[in-house]
């Protein structure tokens, strides 16, 4: 037998109407109202009807958040910050892992949460056209990724986290520092991270040494390209734009017992809790996950209430973490 709102009203001992506003976060109830309500609707199991209320106008208090994979540690990170922080005001996550360069999946998971009447969206992917999400008509905030002149994006400072990165390892006495990450160019702010690489490079008069590589390539063909690598280059840094990759490389490196392999300066990206715990001994740029859901909260329900941004770009400081790998 389905649970109805009287049930809650009855076992809450308020009106059906104190109930309806509490859900629907309207009007003043006081706190202790709501925690009578909401204890009511846990005991009950009693779960409001979001289709119901978005037709008659009102939040369905339900976000969408499109990443391209929960294998990236950092992302997994995020989201569960950002889930986090929207359970506190309320609100429910819908999560789309969509795969990385995959456009049809990540279609797919935007016409849903269309469907869902979602209030607003978070996106750290972007393989469809800027119109496609413009046209979702939906309050939408971006990790990384520039969506649109409309369109906030959240990210840590990309530029200066690939020039720190260098410049440590070359201020480690590095002379032949090699970049592993995307070196295509997607007009996204994590481009910046080669730009910061390369501005580093000119800077100390060295020559650039670019390995293209992408997080969501199996680990067989990172080794594959660490191989070809180490097996006619004497490279002594390596900057790595994510943590996975770059202990991966710290580990096949030593264990394959490369030609002077532990004389390999390296250092990654990220700085999540599991790599740390992982290897502790890797260097690398944390980006400040915690600041970074906060705000993408932030402005995600300040555009859900259309409260005016005072800015379209917010750009975070990077920390750097030194560890034994420099």
């Amino acid at each position: 037998m389905s649970v109805k709102l009287t049930d809650v009203a009855k076992l809450a001992n308020v009106s059906p109407t104190t109930v309806s506003r509490v859900i629907n976060n309207y009007g003043y109830i006081s706190e202790k109202t709501r925690k009578k309500v909401f204890s009511a609707m846990n005991e009950l199991n009693y779960q409001p009807n979001s289709l119901a209320r978005s037709l008659q106008g009102k939040k369905t208090r339900l976000i969408g958040a499109i990443v391209p994979s929960l294998t990236n540690p950092f992302f997994a990170e995020l989201v569960s910050r950002i889930e986090e922080l929207l359970n506190r005001k309320d609100y429910k996550l819908i999560l789309c892992n969509a795969v990385q360069d995959s456009s049809h999946k990540e279609r797919e998971y935007l016409n849903m949460l269309k469907a869902n009447q979602v209030d607003g969206i978070i996106s750290g992917t972007h393989n469809l056209d800027i119109t496609e999400y413009q046209e979702t008509g939906l309050p939408i905030v971006s990790f990384d990724r520039n969506l649109g002149p409309d369109v906030p994006v959240v990210s840590s400072d990309n530029y200066q986290g690939g020039w720190v990165a260098t410049n440590s390892l070359i201020n480690s006495g590095c002379k032949k520092v090699a970049f592993f990450g995307n070196i295509k160019g997607s007009n996204n702010p994590t481009d910046l991270r080669l730009k910061g690489y390369r501005d580093a490079i000119i800077e100390h008069g060295l020559q650039e040494i670019l390995v293209p590589m992408n997080f969501y390539e199996s680990a067989n063909l990172k080794k594959m390209a660490f191989q070809k690598l180490l097996s006619k280059h004497e490279i002594d840094g390596a900057f790595f734009t994510d943590d996975f990759s770059a202990n991966l490389f710290w580990q096949y490196s030593r264990f394959n017992h490369f030609k002077d392999c532990e004389r390999i300066k390296v250092i990654g990206y990220d700085g999540t809790s599991i790599m740390r715990q992982l290897n502790p001994d890797l260097s690398t740029i944390a980006q400040p996950i915690e600041e970074i859901a906060n705000l993408l909260v932030d402005l995600l329900i300040k555009r859900i209430n259309h409260e005016e941004l005072s800015d379209s770009n917010y750009v975070l400081p990077i920390t750097l973490v030194k560890g034994n790998s420099i």
